[in-house]
């Protein structure tokens, strides 16, 4: 008898806030990725927080009011990378990095977020060179590097390469 009021439970929990899950799942458009624009859009600052969204050719960033596209033909290199940043950041997280003593590297680095990076470099309407970089969630880097080079974007570091860097299952296993 217990067993069936908890499934009641659950189910009417689930129920009642199945709205609020959907509405906030509505909240951001499909295919938009929440980046960090680093520096090179031309009118945006460096390090402005905005949406990255791939589609009619380009890649589209927006902040506020401030909308930059880049037509994924005039795109000569799209690279992804893997960084990580501090989770403390400011005054606090730069005394602690101070007052840390010496070898304690390795446990500072448990502090630590990782993150994707995506490096864009194009030409503009004039032929002059441009490179934009952005910072992402993990994991998003490259399935935007896949969407522009399906709209006509070109890379220097194809997928091939990546693999035969040890990246593929088969190379870790002669490796091992």
């Amino acid at each position: 008898m217990r067993v069936g009021v908890q499934r009641v439970f659950l189910v009417g929990c689930l129920v009642a806030f199945s709205p609020w899950t959907v509405a906030t799942f509505a909240q951001q458009p499909e295919g938009a990725v929440k980046v960090v624009q680093i520096m090179g859009l031309t009118g945006v600052k460096n390090k402005t927080g905005g949406t990255v969204t791939v589609g009619d050719g380009s890649l589209h960033f927006m902040h506020g009011a401030t909308k930059v596209d880049v037509a994924a033909a005039s795109m000569e290199d799209v690279v992804t990378g893997a960084d990580s940043q501090r989770i403390i950041h400011g005054t606090l997280g730069s005394i602690g990095l101070i007052a840390a003593p010496y070898g304690s590297g390795r446990f500072l680095s448990l502090f630590r977020s990782k993150l994707d990076t995506l490096t864009v470099k194009y030409r503009d309407a004039d032929g002059g060179l441009h490179g934009a970089i952005f910072m992402m969630p993990v994991g998003k880097a490259e399935v935007i590097k896949k969407e522009l080079l399906a709209q006509g974007a070109h890379t220097t570091a194809p997928e091939e390469a990546a693999n035969a860097a040890g990246t593929s299952p088969a190379a870790k296993e002669q490796k091992q």
